[in-house]
C-alpha cells in the first residue's frame, strides 16, 4: 500500500445540494437513475469525448479481459460495459451484469445470453470465486463504501481474476478542470434539456459532475484497492482523452 495514502470509505462526503446525509444516498443514487433510465444511452452518446464503445472495449482488453473468461459487470446501467465485454469474450452468456437500479436494469440492451440481476456493489449475489473478470463503468463515485465493495469484489473473484474499473477523474491542470466543469455542469444539463424525455435527466448530469469533483484522489483509490487485497492496482490515463478517463486496474492473487 501507499505509504502517503490510506483507504478510502465513502467515496465522496455527502453532497447536500442533493440529499442531506451519507444514509439517504443511496436512495437519491435508485431513484436518480430509476426516473432517467431510458434517456441514459441518448446522454451518453452526447456526453460522448472517446468513452463509445471502442474506448471500452480497449479499456476491458489492457485490463487482461480475453475470450472465455466470465465476467461481472457491477453497476452495469443500461449495459454499455457489459456489451463490450460480451463482445470480447465471444459468448454472451458468459456475462452478467449486476446493478441496483431495476429502472436502468430494465432498459438494458444487451446481447442474447447476458444475465442482468439486481444487487450492490457491496452485496453482489454470487458465491465467492466465481469470476475471471470484474468490471464497473463510471460507477465507483455511487458506491457507499469503497472499501466494502472492493472486498465484496476480491470475494467474487477467482485467484488470478482481473479487476478493471472505469472511471472519470477531475484533471489535475486548473485550466483543463475549468473547461470540464463548464462542459458537464452547464452544457451537458443544457443539452439535457434539449433532447431528454425524463426531467431527472438535467438534474442527474448536474449530480455527475459534483461527484466527479468531489471524489476522493485516485492515489486513495489504488490504496483501498490495495487494502481489499488486490495486487499490481494502478491508475492507467486515456491521453487523448484530457486526462479525466481512468482504468484502475488490479489482480486479485493467485
Amino acid at each position: 500500500m501507499s505509504d502517503t495514502q490510506i483507504p478510502a470509505h465513502a467515496p465522496h462526503q455527502p453532497i447536500t445540494a442533493y440529499y442531506a446525509t451519507e444514509a439517504d444516498r443511496a436512495g437519491f443514487v435508485r431513484e436518480m437513475f430509476d426516473t432517467t433510465a431510458e434517456d441514459y444511452d441518448r446522454m451518453e452518446t452526447i456526453l460522448g469525448l472517446g468513452t463509445g464503445p471502442w474506448y471500452r472495449g480497449q479499456a476491458l482488453e489492457r485490463a487482461g479481459l480475453k475470450p472465455g473468461m466470465r465476467v461481472v459487470d457491477v453497476g452495469t446501467g443500461t449495459g454499455l460495459v457489459a456489451r463490450g465485454a460480451a463482445r470480447i469474450t465471444g459468448d454472451a452468456s458468459l456475462v452478467v451484469g449486476v446493478d441496483p437500479s431495476p429502472g436502468m436494469l430494465a432498459s438494458a440492451r444487451l446481447p442474447e445470453g447476458v444475465k442482468l440481476v439486481e444487487g450492490r456493489a457491496e452485496a453482489i449475489p454470487y458465491p465467492g470465486a466465481s469470476f475471471d473478470f470484474l468490471s464497473m463503468g463510471y460507477a465507483l463515485r455511487h458506491i457507499s463504501d469503497l472499501s466494502v465493495a472492493f472486498r465484496e469484489f476480491h470475494r467474487v473473484m477467482k485467484p488470478g481474476a482481473k479487476l478493471c474499473l472505469l472511471e472519470i477523474t477531475c484533471p489535475e491542470k486548473a485550466w483543463s478542470r475549468f473547461l470540464l466543469k463548464i462542459y458537464m455542469k452547464g452544457l451537458v444539463p443544457l443539452l439535457a434539456f434539449v433532447f431528454a424525455r425524463k426531467k431527472n435527466t438535467r438534474l442527474l448530469w448536474r449530480y455527475y459532475w459534483d461527484t466527479i469533483e468531489a471524489c476522493v484522489p485516485p492515489e486513495q483509490v489504488v490504496a483501498t484497492l490495495e487494502a481489499a487485497g488486490f495486487v499490481n492496482a494502478r491508475r492507467h490515463i486515456d491521453a487523448k482523452g484530457m486526462s479525466i478517463f481512468a482504468e484502475y486496474q488490479a489482480t486479485k492473487p493467485e
